[in-house]
């Protein structure tokens, strides 16, 4: 229940400090994102924030032992670049910067009910839906096309 209340609480500073640092206003997002145009710089300022303040607790964290609400650290392991990410991360950005919207800040300014929001978030999602259907559909493919299983490269690619 703790690591509940934790979360909770994680998130909701986020969802915060993603409103007041203007994340969720689509027309500031797709300002900083035009640097051919009217360009915003803020949100590199939020940005930058961030990456401090993540630097510097993570240094501080990984001295501890272990975590406080778990028994060990889950820390992702490196990953090469592949097409699927390179794939992936265009079409994130090419989304970003049409709707003004990451998840992230989608999510939270669901809470206003706007008709905008809730479309662009909806189409979000069924565009996640597709990715992974597709995804595990060209996996299944993959697989019955051989009958040796996939190598931990080909399984990324």
């Amino acid at each position: 229940m703790t690591g509940m209340i934790a979360a909770f609480l994680a998130g909701a500073l986020f969802a915060i400090g993603l409103g007041i640092g203007g994340m969720t206003q689509p027309a500031k997002v797709i300002g900083f994102l035009d640097v051919a145009g009217r360009w915003d710089p803020s949100l590199a300022f939020v940005m930058m924030g961030a990456v401090v303040v993540y630097g510097a607790l993570f240094r501080l964290v990984r001295r501890r032992a272990r975590p406080l609400l778990s028994a060990a650290f889950s820390v992702p392991m490196r990953r090469p670049v592949d097409r699927r990410l390179v794939l992936g991360a265009g079409l994130f950005g090419m989304g970003w910067g049409l709707a003004g919207y990451c998840p992230g800040p989608g999510i939270v300014s669901l809470a206003t009910g706007t008709t905008a929001v809730v479309a662009v978030m909806t189409a979000m999602l069924a565009g996640m839906s597709i990715a992974d259907f597709v995804a595990s559909t060209w996996m299944a493919t993959a697989t019955t096309r051989s009958s040796a299983p996939l190598t931990a490269e080909e399984r990324t690619t």
